[in-house]
């Protein structure tokens, strides 16, 4: 994408989806769009079959962007080394080793589909800080983690919520790519808040310019957080958010028909936020938060991903 007019910032677009399941783009979902990155939040899968890896492998080479960022979520249950050995051997005596080892394969055959496919800009992310040089001369930092919270367990990547999990982002970070939501934003369903407190609290403290993720399919939107200063010892949604200064940049609800009819063209939701657009981002202040689960609701059951222009340094 063009650069702008800086010695230190380099625009930089990004298209962000989730929560796939499985399904590739259909005949009118496709977007119409070029990116420097697209990230994918994970959900690559509805049950882990090597089929379903497939599928996501053709649909992320039909994206244009040079770079593809992948994290596995908790339906992609054969890429968790403990998970897939609990659950292929449960389904090995229920349907036999061949139908398994057909349907799910080895434990790293589900990998390395994505690592054949790197020279399409295919990068699947292991959970950690990651460092990219972009194609149009921005620095990219990425902390990346498929782990989610839940009481049952028996899928991949989660953790028991009373034990907590260590997202360790390092400071300066850009991007933080999750499968889960963080406590309080963009995570409400079921009457009550399913997103991760300890991931907030170490979103809160790192303040990236952007954090994506899906996971909670029926809360879709993006929501600018201007963060409090300074940070409390714990942050949490309570303490830490300036309320006053955050606003929902889009949310289902704010999905009428006229807004439909314009993404339709270029099938995605497009937001801005550089230097001369109405809600520039204030790095360390502010960060963009998105769900872009794309699998939706009865009522609109698929969603469209995301198109993101940030400000991003330039690579020395």
């Amino acid at each position: 994408m063009e650069a702008i007019e800086s010695t230190t910032l380099i625009r930089t677009r990004l298209l962000i989806l989730s929560d796939t399941h499985g399904k590739e783009f259909g005949a009118d979902d496709k977007p119409r769009v070029n990116a420097d990155v697209a990230i994918h939040c994970g959900d690559l899968t509805e049950s882990s079959f090597l089929e379903e890896y497939r599928a996501c492998v053709r649909l992320l080479k039909d994206i244009n962007a040079p770079l593809k960022l992948v994290i596995a979520g908790n339906h992609d249950f054969t890429m968790d080394p403990d998970v897939y050995e609990t659950e292929v051997a449960n389904a090995r005596q229920a349907l036999g080793h061949e139908a398994v080892k057909t349907g799910f394969g080895d434990y790293s055959e589900a990998r390395q589909l994505f690592e054949e496919a790197k020279g399409e800009g295919i990068v699947l992310l292991d959970q950690g800080n990651h460092q990219f040089i972009l194609e149009n001369g921005a620095s990219l930092t990425v902390y990346a983690s498929p782990w989610t919270p839940s009481l049952a367990g028996n899928m991949g990547f989660q953790y028991r919520p009373a034990r907590g999990h260590n997202f360790a982002i390092q400071k300066g970070v850009d991007l933080v790519i999750t499968h889960g939501p963080p406590e309080g934003i963009l995570d409400y369903v079921d009457r009550k808040r399913a997103g991760c407190p300890h991931l907030f609290a170490a979103v809160a403290q790192a303040r990236p310019r952007l954090h994506c993720f899906g996971h909670i399919h029926e809360r879709w939107g993006a929501k600018m957080v201007k963060w409090q200063d300074p940070p409390t010892e714990m942050p949490s949604y309570w303490t830490d958010i300036d309320n006053d200064e955050s606003f929902f940049v889009q949310r289902l609800s704010g999905l009428n028909s006229e807004i439909r009819e314009k993404c339709r063209h270029e099938r995605c939701y497009k937001t801005s936020h550089c230097t001369g657009d109405t809600n520039a981002l204030e790095p360390g202040r502010q960060t963009l938060f998105v769900n872009a689960a794309i699998q939706g609701t009865e009522e609109h059951p698929y969603q469209l991903p995301w198109l993101v222009d940030l400000e991003l340094p330039r690579a020395e």
